[in-house]
């Protein structure tokens, strides 16, 4: 197994050594497991997110507990019914395959159901919106203050939403609507209007990585304030935000 030497400040060193010991594993195992995280294709993955796989088996109680709601839908539903629920017959069917057991058929149980948006992903949707939000104001503040960024740069700092045709990345698109139903995150509207309604058309969950590591690193380097306008970015920092949706490796032929 190849040995990275890597230096970093003491600061950087303690923190990471104390979010090894929550984890309850060694500094080089917290650290090399970052780095496999950071290496590994977020794409890559065991599972295919979409929809949920029929479970191979159920517990009797479960069975029993979900038979017994198919058979009460069942006997309430109205004589036409003829949406999402069926009808009758269909509800006793489906009650019918669980007292039976007839596993193949367990599909029904899970049908239209998503694979579950991990935490993970879900509080990375959560602090894109963020970083984006901040960027927004910014820009906002900035051209109040008669400093205007440029069109271009401003136009590269837009939330575009994710890849619809992207199963992990539309989840993603899915739960940015949900997020916004109360009026939430209002100040991003106008640009998922202007892009698509939120259809980026290609992924772009590794470029918002990108940024929001640069905007952490930016963040991270400030002196805590709590002024209002503290948390706001100047143009260098949207700037270097903007340079980080650039892969590295195709950074030397964007410059040259």
């Amino acid at each position: 197994m190849a040995v990275l030497n890597i230096r970093v400040d003491d600061r950087v060193r303690d923190q990471l050594k104390e979010m090894a010991d929550d984890e309850g594993v060694t500094l080089s195992e917290f650290v090399r497991d970052l780095i496999m995280e950071a290496v590994v294709p977020v794409y890559k993955r065991e599972v295919k997110h979409g929809d949920e796989p029929a479970p191979e088996s159920m517990r009797i109680v479960d069975r029993q507990v979900l038979s017994l709601l198919h058979r009460i839908l069942g006997r309430v539903l109205p004589e036409d019914a003829n949406d999402v629920d069926g009808d009758r017959e269909y509800q006793l069917m489906r009650a019918n395959i669980l007292e039976a057991g007839y596993t193949g058929e367990y599909w029904y149980e899970v049908a239209g159901f998503n694979t579950e948006l991990s935490r993970r992903d879900c509080g990375r949707v959560s602090d894109i919106l963020q970083m984006f939000r901040i960027i927004t104001y910014s820009i906002d503040h900035l051209s109040k203050e008669e400093t205007p960024v440029d069109d271009e740069l401003a136009f590269e700092l837009e939330f575009r939403g994710f890849d619809h045709n992207d199963a992990l990345e539309g989840h993603m698109a899915s739960y940015v609507d949900f997020l916004m139903r109360d009026d939430r995150w209002t100040e991003l509207k106008p640009q998922l209007e202007r892009n698509d309604n939120g259809n980026s058309h290609s992924r772009v969950l590794d470029t918002y990585l990108r940024m929001l590591s640069e905007f952490r690193r930016i963040m991270d380097g400030r002196e805590r304030g709590f002024g209002r306008r503290d948390y706001l970015l100047s143009q260098k920092e949207l700037e270097q935000i903007a340079a980080a949706r650039i892969h590295p490796s195709n950074r030397r032929k964007a410059q040259s």
